[in-house]
């Protein structure tokens, strides 16, 4: 997450350049801790999250410094952060005695030579996320804390002020060139529906829209893309494939099937409902085929989910069509069959 380089000419010394060493892991993990708590989770915001700070020159604490800059960044970058981190180095003076002293605010790389502590204080304007205290004396009294504290907020509300006034909140939207991921969360008994037989579905919805979907054991579903309307169109598809149709909703359904009993229409993918005969028409219906044929898209509604799960339709008042030669019309309504639907199959 939080990469902190600090080269040896940012203090004036000539030395390789290696790898990070101790203070570089110290002072990095300290900014990365206070940041961390305001980060968005990972269903909110599932990026893989890198900040890197170079210190160029230095003269004082650099960790803090770092603490600020990654704030600001994360929040100009478009990451929602909850709320804006900054920090704060203090110092203390002792007396040879040890019996008085004199505290410092954001010390100077001299003070913190010359000092007997380096206090550094991070968090945001509600209260304090990371702390880290370095001493050259046998100890810090514990009844300096809270006066050490109370100071180093004072400090802390200042410089966020000044941050706000710079980047008062994270960026509405991501850079336009940054990959959009999107994630939805589906029930886990769905995942194989998403997935299909061997991939099947998965890879369709990949290849019809150009996106990447990471699917997780608990439902989480991620979709990549840089393009948003790709990422929108398997979005919708992915939702389409697990949602569950309730009683009174409309959908324009497929014909897939033509049964002497009815029609099958695919209304989600999927996802088929039958047409029973006495709900095609408003009169009786002696041959499906003369009104319906498979591959026609007609509009229907859903009766009933019946307690097998099989999805049981109407088209009835809702396609125009008008009584052929030779059926019964308007007198001779048609009785609802109730009975079980030879055939009838929900397909996965």
């Amino acid at each position: 997450f939080h990469h902190y380089n600090f080269p040896p000419y940012s203090v004036g010394e000539v030395a390789m350049l290696r790898g990070p060493g101790r203070r570089e892991i110290g002072h990095g993990a300290l900014a990365e801790k206070a940041i961390i708590p305001y980060l968005p989770k990972k269903e909110d915001f599932p990026y893989t999250i890198r900040v890197v700070t170079e210190v160029l020159s230095s003269n004082g604490s650099t960790s803090m410094a770092a603490t600020c800059g990654s704030s600001l960044a994360l929040m100009d970058a478009g990451v929602p952060l909850s709320k804006a981190v900054a920090g704060i180095s203090m110092g203390i003076f002792f007396a040879p005695d040890q019996k008085s002293y004199k505290l410092a605010t954001d010390i100077q790389g001299i003070e913190d030579h010359d000092g007997d502590m380096d206090f550094k204080v991070a968090g945001t304007c509600d209260g304090i996320s990371a702390i880290q205290l370095d001493v050259k004396n046998e100890g810090l009294p514990l009844s300096l804390f809270p006066e050490i504290l109370k100071r180093s907020r004072a400090a802390r509300l200042e410089i966020l002020a000044k941050m706000n006034r710079a980047l008062a909140s994270p960026r509405p939207d991501l850079s336009p060139y940054a990959p959009r991921i999107v994630t939805i969360t589906i029930n886990p008994d769905k995942i194989r529906d998403v997935i299909g037989p061997g991939g099947k579905v998965i890879n369709a919805i990949i290849k019809e829209t150009g996106v990447d979907i990471d699917i997780e054991d608990s439902g989480l579903v991620m979709v990549t893309s840089a393009d948003a309307e790709a990422s929108r169109k398997a979005v919708e598809w992915i939702n389409n494939l697990t949602r569950e149709v309730k009683a009174g909703e409309e959908f324009q359904g497929k014909i897939t099937r033509l049964m002497d009993f009815g029609a099958f229409a695919e209304v989600l993918p999927g996802q088929e409902g039958l047409i029973h005969v006495s709900e095609i028409a408003p009169f009786r219906v002696e041959r499906v085929d003369q009104y319906l044929k498979v591959g026609q898209v007609v509009p229907v509604r859903v009766l009933e989910i019946d307690d097998r799960g099989r999805i049981n339709l109407t088209c009835k008042n809702l396609l125009k069509i008008e009584s052929k030669e030779g059926e019964g019309g308007k007198d001779k309504p048609q009785s609802r069959f109730s009975g079980r639907f030879p055939g009838f199959r929900k397909s996965r």
